[in-house]
């Protein structure tokens, strides 16, 4: 199959690449006499995957994934703390000693502590450390000061039986964050498939316009031929007349190629956020390097490297989570709180950390579902539901997502044949065209075959400009639906230098 893309055929792709760009230089035609600007897709991929929309919105979307992450990670590191209250005023009422009025009190409060807290993932529980001073100001006939310290507590809240979140997040957390990975390089091949569709709309609006041009030039000169004919009476009017009418046809379809231009103009320097040049050339490339593509190694590579496949995992272990919660919450459960510190309180400062007491506590607390009327059977029959519902779901997902890669390789491969094809067809339908051009000239043929080898020749040039573009497209569609580069014969690669603001 490769033999069709070489020896001759090559020639004339290359030899058509050259021609084109002349040509569309002659047709667009320039006010000045500065070279005209020339733009390749490769060029247009790079600039699309520095500044289009597309890109910076999967670069803002990952950081986004990467910044949560990071947050869940800190949230299993120790977390130290700075408490202070300077001051605390109060005026307040309160019962006398003697108990029998009510008397105004003012009193001042400062306090100042550290604290430092550590989730504990494997249990579900927490346990914090934590050191505080206190002083007390008693406004009356005369002030009173004291102190108050906590020189350390050590305090342990642990749920039994209960719901562990840390964890299930300690499984879904990093697949959700892989799967971020996995969807930026998949946002970036999505970059490449709109900016090649956007370069090949302006380049087909071009060729449009160039072939539109040359067929007016064309009917210009058969119009004049068939006066002549008809002043001589050669021809009848009758075919002078659809000669004319061709004539304007085709001043129309260079007025509409001129406006298709302008759309396709203002969508390609639109989407790469580039100033617009109504004067550049865009250079039809070569067909990508063909490698045919073993089907089942690409539904391999996609099972192993897609997001989709990771979140298959990630959807199944989010609802058994859910299950998991239900059936904690519909059970008996119990939280244990334990603590031990040292306490003290003295009238000076310089005494407050002497000879300090013990401060112990322990408390249990069980909750234990007596009548509920169904209300918590129900919920875990509910979340296993959703279970099965999810692994049905993702069986049939991963069916979709096999057959959608098959097809596509299936697709992909037979893009060299359908390309050589159009290659082929645009160079004998305008070497038909000339043929037929002449033999009219010389009164050979009517005007009606004329006009067929025409449109002919115009649909097998755009033709072979839709095959070269479904070519490329089909090329990167494989690469986002494997994230596989297979000229390079190695998996894409995600790049943390790509996303700035992140570490």
């Amino acid at each position: 199959m490769n033999k069709l893309l070489t020896g001759s055929l090559r020639k004339i792709l290359t030899l058509r690449k050259l021609l084109l760009i002349m040509v569309l230089h002659l047709a667009i035609g320039f006010a000045t006499a500065q070279s005209p600007a020339i733009m390749t897709l490769d060029e247009a991929i790079e600039i699309a995957l520095r500044q289009s929309p597309d890109a910076l919105t999967a670069m803002h979307r990952f950081r986004s994934s990467y910044w949560e992450f990071r947050n869940y990670k800190a949230e299993l590191l120790p977390l130290l703390s700075l408490n202070a209250t300077i001051p605390g005023l109060t005026k307040d009422e309160i019962l006398s000693q003697e108990g029998d009025r009510f008397i105004s009190v003012n009193y001042s409060r400062y306090s100042g502590g550290l604290s430092m807290s550590q989730n504990i993932g494997l249990t579900g529980g927490s346990i914090s450390l934590n050191s505080n001073l206190q002083r007390l100001d008693v406004f009356r006939e005369t002030t009173t000061t004291s102190y108050s310290s906590v020189p350390i507590n050590i305090e342990l809240v642990q749920p039994l039986f209960g719901f562990n979140e840390f964890r299930w997040r300690k499984r879904i957390e990093p697949l959700k964050y892989n799967e971020a990975e996995r969807r930026y390089l998949e946002d970036v091949e999505q970059v490449r498939i709109n900016a090649t569709e956007a370069f090949f709309g302006l380049l087909n609006s071009q060729i449009k316009l160039r072939i539109q041009q040359t067929n007016l030039a064309n009917n210009d000169t058969l119009y004049q031929i068939a006066r002549g004919r008809f002043n001589i009476g050669t021809i009848a009017e009758n075919e002078l007349l659809q000669i004319e009418l061709s004539l304007l046809n085709a001043r129309a379809a260079v007025e509409q190629a001129k406006l298709d231009i302008s759309v396709s103009s203002f969508n390609l320097f639109s989407y790469l956020r580039i100033p617009e040049d109504p004067n550049m050339i865009l250079s039809a490339p070569e067909p990508p390097e063909f490698k045919p593509v073993d089907a089942q190694s690409a539904i391999n590579f996609a099972r192993d490297h897609r997001s989709q496949a990771l979140a298959f995992e990630r959807r199944i272990i989010q609802v058994e989570s859910n299950v998991n919660r239900a059936r904690s919450t519909n059970r008996f459960s119990a939280n244990l709180n334990a603590a031990y510190g040292l306490v003290n309180s003295a009238p000076q400062l310089s005494t407050v950390y002497n000879d300090p007491k013990e401060l112990q506590q322990l408390s249990i607390g069980i909750s234990i579902p007596i009548l509920d009327w169904g209300f918590g059977k129900g919920q875990v029959k509910l979340a296993e539901s959703q279970l099965e519902l999810e692994r049905t779901s993702v069986q049939q997902n991963k069916i979709d997502f096999d057959q959608e890669v098959f097809i596509k390789v299936m697709q992909f491969n037979m893009q060299p044949t359908q390309f050589a094809i159009a290659a082929k067809s645009d160079t004998v339908a305008l070497k038909r065209y000339e043929v037929t051009k002449q033999r009219y000239y010389i009164g050979k043929i009517g005007i009606t075959d004329l006009n067929i080898a025409q449109n002919e020749k115009d649909n097998a040039q755009q033709g072979y400009i839709s095959a070269l573009a479904t070519y490329w497209r089909s090329y990167f569609e494989i690469r986002k639906l494997t994230l596989y580069d297979y000229v390079a014969n190695r998996p894409l690669v995600f790049n943390f230098d790509d996303i700035p603001d992140v570490e």
